[in-house]
């Protein structure tokens, strides 16, 4: 086995001003830094020009979140990193002393609470685990603090990461979607969406076992990237299913989450699963960010996942002004694109019941001080919200001790599951046939749930049928509002480690469209 180790990019600020990602200081402005909506670039450019300091970039962005996030009703935010000042503070003296930084540098990270970090809880949602302080960080989180990135505040979700309907955790409660207050935000990373949409951090992380990033990114405006299974690490993530996990990034802009994606993806001895994809990675994801990306490639478009017979007429509208948008970007537009055998992929048992095992895993990563042993404890202890009983019965159904593949009948790995194998197959057999380059469809056919239905009113989430069974990677972008001011997103599926071809299609289409406009009531505070 060939180990390759993905070191953190780091620029001096001479190669960043090179490069043109900071601004020389004869741009130096006096007009005010603005955070509702500014990416890694303002903020490093904000901090070269001595337009801002890195302390007062981070203190204006956690100002933002005491004074929306609770008195609004929003509760993306469960608590703020009390180490954030004190690192702004440490990266101001580096760039006051001329020293080497990140690529990230002082970009303020929103993070899902099911990322471990070493100086603060991680409770995947549970008030079991409210006050559990992991040994140390996730990879990922890792990574973006080499970057110089810092972690401002974790976010709410969805209790274990259960739901795809809504967020609600035992241990914050129920955020509300940053759009419109009555509203779900989707799960299970509802936090880290409305909390980035509504501008309390520049760089969100969010985690997807079936839809849990690619659906809040939807619902809130925000691209958002399903990794190819093997690119990306999940240590020091709480797992749904290890066999389908995935964690990455939810941005304003395709830019940033390139950016990102360029610190995070790469090969980590903890998580078996990145063997698959060492050879994958891309030197910069940034590179393939063109708005003529689209020029002459041939998008098919997953007729089965557009005209379903729950989809909304608006959501269908906005999306055939979509594929008009992809042609005139230069695409060709193959309609209908037909996957061969699809209803009986998505009809399948493909899904591992193995939530119990993995927590079971990671709990013991925690050593001695884990405040339980078995996942199942919280039913015994009563530590659980009531909406995700069923779902808790479900998921811990097999031992905690036994290893899936060893389950009678066995579960085997990703890698090894024939029927997870076989639907990969039929995709990139019927795109090669098709000569499609990337299938396109609505990432939700409806628009988001009022809050006190949204297990009832919960339909159109085409994230979970594709992606997870296969390992693809997926992308969504943000392709306009239905019901006056209801986020929609263009899902965007490609071939294994095609991230760097999904995020060139991401950015053009983004570049020919400009869909994203910031939610109201979330304006910039007086100085």
């Amino acid at each position: 086995m060939r180990f390759i180790k993905e070191s953190t990019r780091i620029f001096s600020l001479s190669a960043l001003l090179v490069l043109g990602i900071l601004s020389c200081s004869s741009d130096k402005t006096d007009a005010p830094f603005t955070f509702a909506e500014a990416t890694i670039a303002d903020v490093q450019s904000a901090i070269r020009s001595g337009t801002s300091s890195c302390e007062d970039i981070v203190s204006g962005y956690l100002a933002r979140i005491d004074a929306y996030d609770k008195p609004s009703g929003l509760n993306a935010i469960i608590f703020s990193n009390p180490n954030a000042v004190s690192r702004a503070q440490e990266i101001d003296r580096k760039v006051a002393g001329g020293e080497i930084l990140g690529s990230l540098f002082c970009a303020p990270v929103l993070l899902k609470d099911n990322y471990d970090t070493a100086d603060m809880p991680t409770s995947g949602g549970s008030v079991a685990l409210k006050d559990s302080v992991p040994p140390d960080d996730a990879f990922m989180v890792r990574k973006l603090r080499e970057a110089d990135a810092i972690i401002i505040a974790k976010t709410n979700m969805a209790e274990w990461a259960f739901s795809p309907k809504q967020t609600i955790s035992s241990s914050y409660g129920t955020t509300a979607n940053a759009y419109d207050l009555s509203r779900v935000p989707a799960g299970s990373s509802g936090g880290t969406a409305s909390g980035i949409a509504a501008g309390f951090g520049v760089i969100g992380m969010g985690s997807d076992t079936g839809n849990s990033i690619r659906g809040p990114a939807s619902h809130l405006a925000l691209f958002g990237i399903r990794s190819t299974l093997g690119l990306t690490s999940r240590d020091g993530v709480i797992p749904l299913a290890f066999d389908r996990d995935i964690a990455g990034p939810m941005t304003r802009t395709v830019t940033d989450g390139a950016r990102v994606f360029n610190v995070i993806a790469g090969y980590d001895p903890a998580d078996p699963y990145t063997e698959l994809g060492m050879n994958h990675v891309e030197k910069d994801y940034t590179e393939f960010l063109d708005e003529n990306a689209l020029q002459g490639k041939r998008i098919g478009v997953l007729r089965a996942l557009v005209d379903t017979e729950d989809a909304d007429p608006a959501i269908t509208k906005i999306f055939e002004q979509a594929l008009a948008d992809l042609q005139h970007a230069g695409a060709e537009i193959v309609d209908d694109f037909v996957i061969e055998n699809l209803d009986q992929h998505m009809n399948a048992s493909n899904f591992c019941v193995r939530f119990r095992y993995d927590m079971h895993e990671y709990l013991k990563s925690l050593g001695a001080d884990a405040p339980i042993k078995d996942v199942m404890d919280v039913m015994e202890n009563n530590e659980y919200s009531p909406y995700i009983e069923d779902r808790l019965k479900f998921f811990g159904g097999n031992p905690a001790d036994v290893h899936p593949r060893d389950f009678d009948p066995p579960c085997p790995d990703y890698p090894q599951h024939p029927g997870r194998q076989a639907y990969l197959a039929d995709v990139i057999a019927s795109m090669d046939s098709a000569g499609i380059d990337a299938v396109v469809y609505p990432s939700w056919t409806n628009p988001p749930a009022p809050l006190e239905r949204a297990i009832e009113e919960y339909k159109g989430d085409n994230s979970q049928l594709v992606a997870p069974a296969t390992g693809l990677p997926a992308v969504t972008v943000p392709m306009g509002y239905s019901h006056g001011n209801l986020p929609a997103g263009l899902q965007i599926l490609g071939r294994p480690y095609s991230e760097g071809l999904l995020f060139g299609f991401a950015y053009a289409y983004e570049q020919a469209t400009r869909h994203r406009v910031p939610p109201q009531g979330f304006a910039e505070l007086l100085q």
